[in-house]
């Protein structure tokens, strides 16, 4: 059975170290993790000028990688290696700040697939994004 490095009651410090690899994530988006635990996390971001699209407005794909950054978190801790296998996004919002926080919850957690919902607003809780994603958990 595989086992994702990250054990039940990791530390943020643990979180922090083995997510310091996802490269694109942290190369584009610069995102905290500020929560991690198993089946929850809440990743937040500033937002800079190369994140906005042609018309200044935020690109469509920011919250989107924030929020599968904040799910593979959420999932990953105490489980077995999981990945993203099915996705939906509604884009419910602009934001308002210059920062957006994504916030993951596992609704199913089991022992093959996981279902999650990641909200993503702004800090001042203006909602931007909704996401929805299925994982599998390679066992």
């Amino acid at each position: 059975m595989a086992t994702c490095p990250l054990p039940d009651d990791a530390t943020l410090d643990q979180v922090n170290d083995l997510f310091r690899n996802d490269r694109y994530a942290n190369e584009t988006l610069r995102p905290r993790i500020e929560e991690a635990s198993h089946g929850h996390s809440r990743v937040s971001m500033d937002i800079e000028p190369h994140h906005l699209n042609a018309m200044g407005s935020l690109m469509g794909g920011v919250p989107f990688v924030l929020a599968d950054f904040s799910f593979a978190i959420a999932s990953n801790i105490g489980q077995a290696p999981t990945v993203s296998i099915s996705s939906t996004i509604d884009h419910v919002g602009v934001p308002r700040t210059n920062r957006l926080i994504a916030t993951c919850d596992l609704d199913k957690d089991g022992r093959s697939v996981c279902f999650a919902t990641v909200v993503v607003n702004d800090d001042a809780n203006n909602p931007v994004a909704r996401v929805h994603f299925k994982g599998f958990r390679k066992h």
